[in-house]
């Protein structure tokens, strides 16, 4: 995201194996280190190309006796070149059979997770429209002990959303089937958000302007609706991943980073804040650290991802430490998010 001066091609291969060395082994990497490495010069030679690429940003020298490791502007160019190289990809067939065998979308995206989880090694996360997004597909009652009812909802592309009301009235089986064929014969296709503003503008008019069938499933649809979430499901995984990564003494992933990713993930609501703006850009996106407009993200890398079902978008992507091994994150999240995109608009 960020722009970054134009380097020479060979101060350019040499901080690429700079950044790949270090993602690999988590150590500052030494001219002695990158001689060995076949690029034809001297020590001395890289000692002074390190030395230059420090002085523009790209590395960092932890201690004075130490090798260098990448910036934030170190990465972003590394990952620039990645971009520019990737190629098309799809998942492997066994990944696309064990995804065509979610029966609904929410089921599509906690696998599709899982699946990034597992190829990019990385805590990954998937995200859902809202519900302002979402339109009716049909909606069913079923009578629960005490009175009670379990509400289904079932939105554009198998979206199953599940409630239970307690009404003021009683409803026998009768009553609840021909509540839910009225309401699903008067609001199937329109979104959730204007079926509940519906609702209640028409339990606000006259009373007597409705029988009492539509008057009882109106009541029925409002108390469903009225605090029904609309905000996007949010499915992560992998975070047994990061406690692994802190085991092994990362040293990008601090306490302090983990305690900031785990609130994140126990506040879905907050990371998808977070990642909103992420939301609508089209495709892939890689922010790095400092690249982020969120300050609580700034410790974090972000591989994301947009799809959509022709209507709605949503992500799939992971987020981890700065140094995580963004080739193969780039491959997972993108062929990823393409497989959920053709899945999701063949069940629209």
């Amino acid at each position: 995201m960020s722009m970054h001066p134009e380097l020479p091609e060979r101060d350019r291969r040499i901080l690429g194996v700079l950044v790949r060395g270090y993602i690999d082994d988590g150590e500052p990497i030494s001219s002695l280190w990158l001689a060995e490495r076949g690029f034809g010069v001297s020590s001395a030679t890289l000692r002074n190309i390190l030395a230059r690429l420090e002085e523009q940003g790209y590395v960092r020298q932890p201690h004075t006796s130490a090798g260098r490791v990448p910036t934030d502007l170190g990465y972003r160019c590394y990952v620039d070149q990645l971009l520019g190289e990737r190629r098309s990809s799809r998942p492997a067939p066994q990944v696309e059979a064990r995804l065509r065998r979610a029966g609904t979308v929410d089921d599509l995206l906690s696998h599709a997770s899982q699946e990034v989880a597992r190829a990019s090694q990385q805590l990954s996360f998937a995200i859902a429209p809202g519900a302002e997004s979402a339109t009716l597909e049909h909606l069913e009652f079923v009578p629960l002990d005490g009175g009670k009812i379990l509400v289904v909802v079932v939105s554009t592309g198998g979206h199953v959303a599940h409630k239970v009301i307690s009404p003021a009235e009683p409803h026998d089986q009768t009553d609840l089937q021909q509540a839910a064929n009225y309401l699903n014969s008067e609001f199937k296709g329109h979104s959730l958000v204007v079926i509940r503003q519906a609702v209640m503008q028409r339990l606000r008019e006259e009373r007597n302007l409705y029988d009492e069938l539509m008057a009882r499933a109106l009541r029925l649809a409002n108390t469903t609706f009225e605090d029904m979430e609309s905000g996007p499901s949010v499915f992560i995984q992998g975070t047994s991943l990061v406690l692994d990564e802190l085991a092994d003494d990362d040293p990008d992933v601090t306490l302090e980073t983990l305690r900031t990713l785990l609130r994140m993930i126990e506040e879905k609501a907050r990371l998808v804040q977070l990642l909103d703006e992420y939301l609508r850009a089209d495709g892939l996106t890689v922010v790095i650290g400092s690249e982020h407009h969120a300050p609580d993200l700034q410790r974090f890398s972000v591989v994301a991802s947009t799809y959509s079902d022709g209507r709605a978008t949503g992500m799939v992507g992971v987020i981890g430490p700065t140094r995580m091994h963004y080739s193969r994150a780039i491959k997972a999240v993108e062929t990823l998010s393409q497989a959920v995109s053709r899945m999701v608009t063949s069940k629209s």
